[in-house]
């Protein structure tokens, strides 16, 4: 093992332990954010003397970089000296972070950037890293995405096994419980997860374009497609249809117009998962017997069930959805990204990896694009990579950084990738709706709603209770009787403490007017008796009855509840 190598428990627990707080608050240690080599001098050039993982720490010897030696060379930004050994290592700058963020510690502001960004509602950890960018770029605009999440609540969601994958050999990284994988992709453990998650660790000119907003920008129309162009080139896919005589790029460029979305991300997107290789030639060539003309660039219907088949999963997809041409199919994909994600308000790549802050609540953390864990920062570097290349970097982007309650709460790996040690039996002391918010629900006048129909008392329980702690949930039914089993439904009581009081929260279930838990004709009934007049809907009840969630009850509200029970709609909860 390195001498120098920081473990302390593993990067994560060094980065929050408050010894280290003061060391980073020196600058002395680099972080790698991406696996990336050590050489014995500053280029590409120069001997590889080691290639590390992702998290990697090591002694840093000076702050200032070191210039590339070769012109037009590999790290134009430059290298920063290490402690490798007992000798001089050389880093990309492009490929760590500093250990000079000094994490959420109450102090207030001491210069006018920092005031700005505590009022932009970033806490005191987010001040460093993004003052840093704000001093090169000052047309840069920064907005703190509020997701009213526990950090180690939302940490473990996402750990869920399945949901993230990593393709790494460093077994703390690696969720060694759960099977899911894909090719050299493992499921990735919790603590890659928080890695991953913590937007703290990517406050760098290569890595904030993942929370770069991703309208479409008129002011950036002129540069898009020389930009897509710069992107793609050398990618196998691109220069295959540049040899068919297709200006790729201007389609590309004609897509995101077309559907309000940023074109650069678009290329970005395709150059990810259609690699620079031709592995999924069949996806982009059009030309496999049975799907002549249809393409996929965007692996979208290609999943874990499909690794001995991509290209019938891929081309069924494309087919499926009418993705019979070149520009079809590109704009395909810009449709799907634009009205399944940025509708729903995960209108960047990193929210579109975790969706932590949506619109629709019932999507929280499903609806997710990628299970690649890396995705968003890879995707990042190339669109940083475009804008530098062509000279844009100095235009007013707008990037939307998502903030979590209590991130200073260590992460660690329990043998299932959970948090460790589980749920206390101490009270939060958070409030009761960030309790309820952080379990995926929501809170107002005293009502709780997103529950499902169908949900069962336990799990409703359990989810709250993961963040209130153990023992300090109890449900009863419409008539005051504790229950522990069975269906939660309209007119359940939810009572939940904390360290400071207690509240009793009222259940609401769109659509489950009869309080029964699930969505049937006896429903239907009650709404449309309610519409005539010869039945009345009160309370908790009478707002199950609004589906629609307009203020009344009427013929919609009714039409959504039949089509809910025919299986043709969902009611969203």
């Amino acid at each position: 093992m390195r001498k120098n190598v920081v473990k302390f428990f593993g990067f994560f627990v060094f980065v929050y332990f408050c010894l280290v707080m003061r060391v980073f608050a020196s600058g002395e240690y680099v972080i790698f954010l991406d696996t990336n080599n050590i050489r014995s001098g500053p280029s590409t050039g120069y001997r590889v003397l080691a290639t590390q993982n992702v998290g990697s720490t090591y002694y840093l010897k000076s702050t200032s970089l070191v210039a590339d030696e070769r012109q037009n060379g590999s790290c134009d930004s430059g290298w920063y000296q290490i402690d490798y050994n007992g000798s001089t290592g050389y880093v990309c700058s492009e490929y760590v972070r500093l250990g000079n963020v000094s994490y959420d510690d109450g102090r207030t502001p001491t210069t006018a950037c920092e005031s700005e960004m505590q009022a932009a509602g970033f806490p005191s950890s987010y001040w460093s890293g993004l003052c840093s960018l704000k001093e090169k770029h000052p047309n840069w605009t920064f907005r703190a995405v509020q997701t009213n999440l526990e950090w180690s609540v939302a940490v473990e969601k996402e750990s869920a096994c399945g949901k993230s994958l990593i393709q790494t050999s460093n077994s703390e990284y690696i969720d060694s419980s759960c099977s899911s994988r894909e090719g050299s992709f493992r499921a990735a453990s919790q603590k890659a997860v928080a890695f991953y998650m913590d937007s703290r660790n990517f406050l760098t000119e290569q890595y904030i374009f993942q929370f770069e907003y991703l309208k479409y920008d008129s002011a950036l129309e002129s540069s898009y497609t020389a930009a897509i162009d710069t992107m793609l080139r050398g990618a196998s896919f691109y220069t295959y249809h540049l040899g068919l005589g297709t200006d790729f790029a201007s389609l590309v460029t004609q897509a995101g117009k077309e559907m309000d979305f940023n074109p650069i991300s678009l290329a970005s997107r395709m150059r990810q998962e259609m690699g620079t290789g031709t592995s999924l030639y069949n996806l982009y060539s059009g030309v496999y017997p049975g799907y002549e003309g249809y393409y996929n660039f965007y692996n979208i219907g290609v999943n874990s069930s499909c690794v001995n088949n991509i290209t019938s999963c891929g081309l069924n997809y494309a087919k499926n959805h009418g993705w019979y041409g070149a520009y079809n199919a590109i704009k395909g994909g810009a449709d799907l990204l634009a009205n399944g994600y940025l509708s729903n308000g995960q209108f960047n790549t990193y929210l579109q990896k975790f969706n932590v802050a949506p619109v629709n609540s019932n999507t929280l953390y499903i609806n997710q694009y990628m299970t690649n864990i890396a995705a968003p920062s890879s995707e990042s570097t190339s669109t940083y990579s475009s804008y530098r290349d062509l000279g844009l970097l100095d235009s007013g982007f707008a990037f939307y950084i998502p903030v979590y309650y209590n991130m200073s709460a260590s992460i660690g790996n329990s043998p299932n990738g959970g948090v460790d040690g589980g749920s206390s039996s101490s009270p939060s002391s958070s409030a009761i709706g960030t309790i309820v918010s952080s379990a995926g629900y929501s809170m107002s006048n005293d009502k709780i709603s997103g529950i499902g129909a169908n949900t069962q008392v336990t799990a409703l329980k359990a989810n709250l209770e993961a963040i209130a702690g153990s023992g300090n949930v109890t449900i009863t039914n419409a008539d005051g009787v504790s229950v522990n089993s069975g269906n939660i439904g309209t007119g359940y009581k939810v009572n939940i403490k904390n360290s400071s009081e207690t509240r009793t929260l009222t259940v609401v279930i769109y659509g489950d007017t009869s309080g029964d838990g699930v969505i049937n004709a006896l429903d239907l009934l009650q709404v449309q008796k309610n519409i005539l007049g010869t039945y009345s809907l009160s309370g908790a009840y009478s707002s199950a009855g609004d589906t629609s969630k307009d203020g009344t009850i009427n013929a919609l509200d009714l039409l959504q509840v039949q089509k809910n029970i025919l299986g043709t709609y969902n009611i969203s909860q």
